[in-house]
């Protein structure tokens, strides 16, 4: 193949040793952005941070932070989701036009921009237009990376090698915390190097990003949708295999690429964002929908309590009742069993799909928070120091672990992978966006009011939490169709019904699926792919006639029957 790099690692690596050495560079992206998010809460509460440099805060008299400007602080750490909001929009925009891989060497670099300007700042303002041009690469990263590791999977694996990678991102938050930790020792925690290392640590990954990224295959998807099949058709191929019982693979799953994205040009006349908001000019393939359950999916991921744990973990464990001495290295192993809770989600979301995952998810969460709430509660009534009070204590941040390790387990990753899954292949970067500015706006406004929440309702913030994690389960039940076992190009005929009900989605998908057999053969492959005679693959021509409506192909079947009844008669 001369059309691609003899360097790229296409050609050296296939099948799951190729998917593999992808899905460990879309985890290298996921194991910044965890670096990132976790970053901030050491530098929150590192002296020389909140009292010398930002100045909104002071120690108290057991060294811990006291915060005099809550909005101050919740501003610096909440602008970075406004610079992800806009980044994600770029780089939607920009992946969709300029491919995955481009995408992916542009956010890295515009991230290591931002990290050094964080790393240098001198004063809160420096500091947030610094974060705020870290979030923009951070978000160009989100928008991009989950759409190129989904596009290169098999769909009956994908959901397993997205997890492993936000494993990773975990990993990141482990690693800041632990960094920040050993840094807070360093001079008696008093000096600059404290927060500035830690920041400046992030640099490292995003340099050796940039530069490896380059070496690796294009989403074949992209290539096939701006006319580059050939390419297309290869990395397919190296992915997929293209003897012995994988024979076939490839051939069926470009098929339905190459048919799918006729489709969608034949059926979408406007493919701008706001088109794509508002649902105009999409027709069956509903994109304005899509929009909002993917916006509304991510805002719910924060709302349901994690925004709080991750960044304000120190704060929560305070409110419990545990000791200033204590509350670091708690926090520290809160992070650990987070991490380690990630891998059961590697092992269950292929099986038990999207949809039961968050069931779960919702339910365990919903229950631990509101426990963390009554429990703080009950520990706060008790004379200070008795057996009673580190009892209650105990039990509420044993409810706090359970809920991070539940959401390791089933939130986490799924907001995550499904904006990736769902949207059509002419706008999948600009789709996967949009679940992007959904996190930045849930992410952004939570932690811009956790301070000032916990300063105002203390341990009741936990019932909100709570509260939230209930509204989730109908929410999912009645809007959200599942995407596990399905590949890309089937999720148009998920959601091609005009009904926003998941068992309308449903009920219209069985019926599109026996219509347009042309966009299901990867699903189905062997049964339309393969010479009977010679065994190789057979490269059918562009499907004809192919449909989101099922009214009209009834129709048109109607009207094949008739024209065969009459030109029978007249026979």
């Amino acid at each position: 193949m001369d059309l691609i790099s003899k360097h790229n690692v296409v050609h050296k690596l296939e099948k799951r040793s190729l998917l593999i050495a992808i899905n460990c560079i879309a985890a290298l992206s996921i194991f910044f952005f965890g670096y990132d998010q976790g970053m901030m809460g050491g530098v929150n509460g590192a002296k020389n941070y909140y009292a010398d440099t930002m100045n909104f805060g002071h120690p108290g008299e057991d060294g811990s932070p006291v915060i005099d400007d809550e909005l101050l602080q919740g501003g610096i750490v909440s602008i970075y989701y406004v610079g992800t909001l806009v980044g994600c929009l770029v780089g939607g925009w920009f992946g969709d036009k300029y491919g995955r891989i481009k995408t992916i060497a542009l956010g890295a670099a515009w991230a290591v921009v931002g990290a050094c300007l964080q790393t240098s700042a001198m004063n809160a303002t420096w500091m947030i237009f610094a974060r705020l041009i870290n979030g923009w690469g951070t978000g160009i990263l989100n928008a991009i990376v989950p759409v190129w590791a989904t596009e290169t999977a098999e769909h009956k694996s994908r959901g397993k090698f997205v997890a492993i990678e936000f494993t990773l991102n975990i990993f990141g938050v482990v690693v800041a915390y632990w960094l920040e930790y050993g840094c807070s020792f360093y001079t008696g925690g008093n000096g600059s190097f404290v927060w500035r290392f830690p920041i400046a640590f992030q640099i490292v990954p995003l340099l050796f990003l940039f530069a490896i990224v380059w070496l690796f295959p294009e989403s074949p998807r992209w290539l096939v949708k701006v006319g580059r099949e050939e390419e297309g058709r290869y990395i397919l191929g190296r992915l997929r295999g293209e003897t012995g019982e994988d024979m076939g693979k490839a051939e069926a799953e470009f098929q339905d690429i190459r048919n799918i994205a006729e489709l969608e040009r034949k059926t979408a006349s406007r493919t701008s964002y706001w088109s794509m908001f508002t649902g105009r000019g999409s027709g069956k393939l509903h994109t304005g929908r899509r929009v909002q359950l993917v916006i509304w999916l991510q805002i719910m991921q924060e709302w349901i309590g994690i925004a709080g744990v991750t960044i304000y973990a120190p704060t929560i464990f305070r409110t419990a009742g545990i000791g200033e001495t204590d509350v670091q290295w708690i926090s520290g192993l809160n992070t650990i069993t987070y991490m380690f809770s990630t891998l059961i989600c590697v092992f269950t979301l292929d099986r038990i799909g999207r949809r039961w995952t968050l069931y779960w998810g919702s339910v365990m969460q919903g229950i631990s928070m509101a426990l963390a709430g009554g429990l703080t509660t009950l520990g706060q009534n008790q004379p200070p120091g008795s057996a009673a009070a580190r009892a209650y204590s105990s039990g509420a941040v044993a409810m706090i672990f359970l809920f991070t390790a539940t959401f390791g387990a089933t939130w986490l990753t799924v907001p995550w992978l499904y904006p990736a899954e769902i949207f059509p292949l002419e706008v999948r970067a600009k789709g996967n966006a949009w679940g992007v500015v959904g996190w930045s706006v849930g992410n952004g406004w939570l932690t811009l009011l956790c301070p000032v929440m916990f300063k105002a309702i203390k341990e009741n913030t936990y019932y909100v939490f709570a509260a939230a994690n209930v509204i989730t389960i109908p929410m999912v039940w009645a809007l959200y169709p599942e995407s596990n076992q399905r590949t890309l190009e089937e999720m148009n005929l998920v959601f091609a019904a005009d009904s926003i009900w998941n068992w309308d989605a449903e009920k219209n998908f069985k019926i599109l699926k026996e219509q347009n057999p042309e966009l299901v053969q990867a699903a189905q492959r062997g049964h339309s792919v393969l010479d009977p005679e010679t065994g190789l693959p057979v490269r059918h021509s562009t499907a004809r006639n192919m449909s989101l409506d099922v009214n009209a192909m009834q129709s048109r079947h109607h009207d094949d029957v008739s024209e065969e009844k009459a030109a029978f008669k007249h026979g």
